[in-house]
């Protein structure tokens, strides 16, 4: 028979907790912590436009908006095509096809014709003053009596 103290069974049950615990299928438990740096500054930094840079970037795409071709009254027209930082503008009228340099400003595009400053701007037939453009909606104006529309 074998005879056990207090001190040397408490022993033999922690060896078996041990044991079974070496035995045991181990549960790891991990915990992952993703850190993210951002510099709010360098950030805002890269990213950021001043207010001048941003109102040749609209006015870029206002003036976009301009090109192609323009039909007016009795076979006239209008072609206005990106040249570089500037455009070109061709009047097409009853003296034959007139080719100008234009350079975008923020409300159109001016050019000089005989002598005079025009500036093409949006608007709509009623806005050309000229009776067969009435009532048309996407049109380029050059001063009243002459312009051109798309529809």
């Amino acid at each position: 028979m074998i005879r056990m103290t207090c001190t040397g069974a408490m022993a033999m049950a922690a060896a078996s907790v041990l044991a079974l615990a070496a035995c045991s299928p181990k549960t790891e438990t991990t915990t992952t912590t993703t850190t993210t740096t951002t510099s709010v500054i360098a950030e805002s930094a890269a990213t950021s436009i001043t207010s001048a840079e941003a109102s040749v970037i609209e006015s870029a795409a206002t003036l976009d908006s301009f090109t192609g071709k323009w039909t007016g009254p009795e076979g006239t027209s209008l072609t206005v095509t990106p040249n570089g930082p500037d455009y070109k503008v061709i009047v097409v009228n009853l003296d034959g096809p007139r080719e100008f340099a234009g350079t975008g400003i923020d409300d159109g595009i001016r050019f000089t014709r005989d002598g005079q400053t025009f500036t093409l701007r949006k608007g709509n037939g009623d806005d050309t003053g000229m009776k067969w453009l009435a009532g048309k909606k996407d049109c380029i104006v050059v001063t009243t009596g002459e312009g051109y529309c798309h529809d």
